[in-house]
């Protein structure tokens, strides 16, 4: 158990990654849906009153009779799908997470809109649709790893039509600026977000140069100790437009956010359209 205790006290090496797909673990999955669909929880999606304001300015930003085929990357349970899909848009969700994506069919279903659901990992998606406009909305982009940010810039231009539009947001580095490195534990006597058994939780919060952060979870059960990891990325102008750039895209506007705010190197988030 001593030499459990000093692994998770470790620092560990940037971008390392989460053993097995905790997205799609049982009680894992069903907290986050939790979070998801909480209206006043700006966790796992922001507050629905932003998302709604959002999608009104995305509407008339990116119109959907001249760009009607949308590509809403990281959907989640579909809260931004089933609103882009009431304005008029032809809506294609891809999410990894099997419990949110099964949410988002059925509500789909009940709801009587016409919105395509895809459980794939958008790292590795090769979809045989070129769409007019995709989204990847609340910083999804700056959880990846360097490579895997490379990756997805690809995957995206490849799934666009010429002239196809791609609207994402990132955390700033002014919100980097803001994060404040702790280590704290925690005793969970019934059970807590990340199991329902008892455990006990170190979370530490560390910063990494240039721009990174990681906020570890480190789970330690009577059945051995589970490690989860979830990083950001943070950006100025500058870096976004040069990673965006390399895949191909030409920026075409900068925000402070996806509802259309002024843009400010003081704001914690930052919005750009590219084009293909």
């Amino acid at each position: 158990m001593l030499k459990n205790v000093e692994t998770v006290l470790e620092k560990p090496i940037l971008y390392k990654k989460t053993e097995g797909e905790f997205w799609n673990d049982e009680h894992i999955s069903m907290q986050m849906l939790k979070a998801h669909l909480n209206p006043e929880f700006d966790g796992a999606s922001r507050k629905h009153a932003f998302i709604e304001e959002s999608v009104a300015w995305i509407t008339e930003l990116v119109s959907p009779i001249d760009y009607p085929l949308l590509f809403d990357i990281g959907c989640g349970p579909g809260i931004y799908a089933e609103k882009f899909a009431r304005q008029g848009y032809y809506v294609t969700g891809i999410d990894f997470s099997k419990r949110s994506i099964d949410y988002a069919k059925n509500s789909a279903l009940k709801l009587g809109l016409d919105i395509a659901y895809l459980c794939q990992n958008y790292l590795n998606m090769e979809l045989n649709t070129a769409f007019d406009f995709a989204t990847m909305i609340y910083c999804d982009y700056g959880a990846l790893s360097t490579d895997d940010r490379k990756t997805l810039m690809q995957n995206v231009y490849s799934h666009l039509k010429s002239g196809g539009k791609f609207l994402l947001d990132v955390f700033s580095a002014e919100k980097y600026n803001s994060f404040l490195q702790t280590r704290t534990w925690e005793v969970c006597n019934n059970g807590g977000f990340w199991s329902n058994e008892k455990y006990v939780a170190f979370y530490g919060n560390y910063k990494y140069a240039p721009n990174v952060t990681l906020e570890q979870a480190s789970i330690i059960k009577d059945s051995g100790v589970f490690q989860y990891y979830i990083w950001n990325t943070y950006f100025t102008k500058e870096t976004l437009i040069s990673e965006a750039q390399e895949a191909g895209f030409k920026l075409r506007g900068v925000w402070a956010d996806v509802a259309g705010s002024v843009y400010s190197d003081k704001a914690f988030t930052l919005a750009m359209l590219f084009e293909k």
